[in-house]
């Protein structure tokens, strides 16, 4: 059986969350809230994607079969994804895929943020990538992906917390 139905299912999954962070933007912004490091959002936006890319195109290239490492990608994809849903539940408007910091912006004090500094990095993002990999067996993309797609990610992550302690009371 070919990789590319679950792949498929698994992109459109993420196009969900897609939808949800550009109506929780245009809400943001339109109360006046203010986007923070366009350019590295645009870099990690274009990793993201390249790295879906790449790896369906290393599965596709090398004619990966579904096997053992597509259904533990398939176990750690669903983990990520739940994890990225409940971030998106207990942020709830404040959520994007972008650095957007509200006018009233508020810091989340539930226990996941308590316990887990950036869960949806370490929770669903590099899981989520590692998926993908582990689906399409794309050894290579995430030998030399995952760490590429750590630089943007550290930058943002440095961002956040910089403009959330200049930014927002109580952080």
């Amino acid at each position: 059986m070919s990789i590319i139905p679950i792949f498929s299912i698994a992109f459109c999954i993420r196009l969900v969350s897609l939808y949800i962070s550009i109506r929780n933007e245009k809400r943001l912004k339109a109360y006046g809230a203010r986007e923070y490091g366009k350019m590295n959002s645009i870099v990690l936006t274009l990793f993201h994607i390249s790295f879906y890319g790449m790896a369906l195109g290393e599965g596709i290239r090398n004619h990966r079969q579904v096997n053992e490492f597509t259904f533990i990608g398939i176990t750690l994809f669903s983990f990520s994804m739940m994890m990225l849903f409940l971030v998106i539940r207990e942020l709830g408007a404040l959520w994007t895929i972008k650095l957007i910091i509200a006018k009233d912006h508020v810091v989340n004090k539930s226990m996941l943020f308590r316990y887990i500094k950036h869960p949806n990095y370490f929770l669903n993002v590099l899981p989520e990538l590692a998926a993908i990999g582990l689906i399409c067996q794309a050894w290579t993309v995430m030998l030399i992906g995952l760490p590429l797609y750590c630089i943007p990610l550290g930058i943002r992550i440095y961002q956040e917390e910089r403009i959330m302690k200049e930014q927002v009371k109580g952080y």
